[in-house]
């Protein structure tokens, strides 16, 4: 069965084009995602949920060029996706840290790995570093950080590149309750200063209704066709509010839960 969440259009940023990729455990194969199509518009935040084993992070990896597709293709920006590229960023749900490395040489790491000069590549992480509110830590060692400033230092070091495309694989999950929603509103609020292109995993649905413009469900059936949400609320969302209460039921229902 074709899998058509939205058809990709000329003006997408990312144009994903027959995609289909499994994967061979114990001799069998299990086809995580059968020929999907669907355009991601420039700027946009788009959030996929679903079940445990419904390839949502296989879809992520292959975004991020970390895996190759059985069949199909990506596109950013018209261009054909053949491996990790630089814009594009992915912040994983451990911020993997190089715990050798003060939270200045984390976060300046990837400029200076792409030849930027030391002095600017540390100017621009400073400046980072202040967008997630961690200026008095930038002489930290990871060890010294909490969970969640780790992970701020996660997305930092990733906006410090200036993707084009953020790419967010359960950034949040490891998180408890109270510092998740801080990073959320982090997360809304970087997101439209920077005015990349976000796609974010999550198992979270009222996660992704806060986060996101629209909202890919993959079905929880093999062969199951995805369903595409918007989520026409206006920013900054408050959870309280009855729309979005609404949102989340109406979520909640596609996987039969109430």
């Amino acid at each position: 069965m074709t899998m058509v969440a939205h058809q990709a259009s000329r003006g997408d940023a990312v144009a994903i084009r027959g995609l289909s990729k499994s994967f061979t455990l114990g001799g069998k194969t299990l086809p995580v995602l059968r020929d999907l199509n669907l355009g991601i518009r420039a700027g946009e935040s788009l959030a996929i949920v679903g079940p445990s084993g419904c390839g949502k992070t296989t879809l992520l990896r292959v975004l991020a060029g970390l895996e190759q597709p059985d069949a199909g293709q990506v596109l950013i920006d018209g261009h054909p996706v053949r491996g990790v590229g630089t814009e594009r960023a992915i912040i994983f749900q451990e911020p993997r840290l190089l715990p050798w490395l003060t939270v200045l040489g984390n976060v300046s790491f990837g400029l200076e790995a792409r030849g930027v000069p030391k002095a600017k590549a540390e100017a621009e992480a400073r400046h980072h570093i202040r967008l997630v509110g961690l200026a008095p830590f930038e002489n930290a060692l990871p060890g010294q950080l909490s969970g969640g400033m780790a992970q701020r230092v996660g997305i930092a070091r990733a906006l410090t590149v200036q993707p084009k495309i953020l790419l967010l694989d359960e950034p949040l999950g490891a998180l408890d309750a109270m510092t998740r929603m801080t990073m959320q509103d982090e997360l809304a609020r970087l997101w439209q200063e920077q005015q990349a292109t976000m796609i974010l995993v999550t198992h979270d649905l009222e996660e992704a209704i806060f986060l996101a413009d629209r909202v890919l469900v993959m079905p929880r059936e093999k062969g199951g066709v995805p369903r595409l949400i918007d989520i026409d609320l206006p920013r900054p969302r408050d959870r309280s509010e009855a729309r979005f209460v609404a949102m989340r039921r109406r979520l909640m229902a596609e996987f039969g839960l109430h």
